[in-house]
């Protein structure tokens, strides 16, 4: 689990779920080593349905304040059964479903639009957040924010690696803020790994941060039992 923090107060706010395979002769491995075979054979809804059932046992355990981010494949959404797996998650964990948020990238909506709306707004209708990952990294995010339900948008980590680096990354990223704000949307800035960055995000009231400078992923075991501020100012 990852901290998403409060940049204005430091205070963590949620977590985000983090998958890793813990292989016998390879060690940790990262989802994009095993994901995307797990999708090309059929099993990413057994996979997705357990990280959301474990993941949300896990959260129903925070202080109620604290929620949880969990990513969703885009066969997820295709195989028509999510909608089910987070009904059955909560019901299973007594996780408050506005605790819960699900992270999708636009390859979740670049085809059959109609059935992901539906969907969307049927998991929406529970109380669950939906979080749009990477933002800025595709072709139509701002027609997606305006048709689809969201309540969040992450600001890809690209963006922020550029800040002081690229010149046209502080005008992008502060536009995104901006648009977010209008929108009535948090707005998470990822990838934040320079105290510099981190500074010039709370100057231009970006809301939300997440980075190895923040906290790096840690197992679920070894988190604080209480909210604590972080040492990142």
């Amino acid at each position: 689990y990852q901290p998403l923090i409060d940049l204005a107060t430091g205070g963590v706010e949620g977590y985000e779920a983090l998958l890793r395979w813990n292989h016998p002769e390879r060690g940790p491995l990262y989802p994009d080593s095993f994901i995307p075979l797990a999708e090309e054979i059929g099993l990413i809804d057994v996979i997705g349905q357990y990280v959301l059932q474990f993941a949300c046992r896990e959260a129903a355990t925070w202080p109620r304040h604290v929620k949880l981010a969990v990513n969703a494949s885009p066969l997820q959404f295709r195989n028509g059964n999510l909608l089910n797996i987070v009904v059955q998650a909560l019901a299973m964990s007594g996780l408050e479903p506005a605790r819960l948020e699900l992270e999708i990238t636009e390859a979740v909506l670049m085809d059959r639009s109609a059935q992901v709306a539906t969907l969307l707004d049927n998991i929406r209708a529970l109380g669950v957040g939906i979080s749009m990952d990477d933002f800025g990294t595709g072709y139509s995010s701002l027609s997606y924010l305006m048709n689809y339900p969201f309540t969040k948008i992450k600001i890809d980590k690209s963006f922020i690696m550029g800040l002081g680096r690229e010149p046209n990354s502080k005008a992008v990223v502060s536009a995104i803020i901006g648009l977010g704000r209008s929108l009535g949307m948090t707005v998470t800035a990822e990838g934040i790994e320079m105290p510099e960055h981190l500074d010039y995000l709370r100057d231009i009231g970006c809301g939300q941060g997440q980075g190895y400078l923040i906290g790096r992923a840690i197992p679920g075991d070894q988190l604080p039992q209480e909210d604590e501020r972080r040492n990142v100012a």
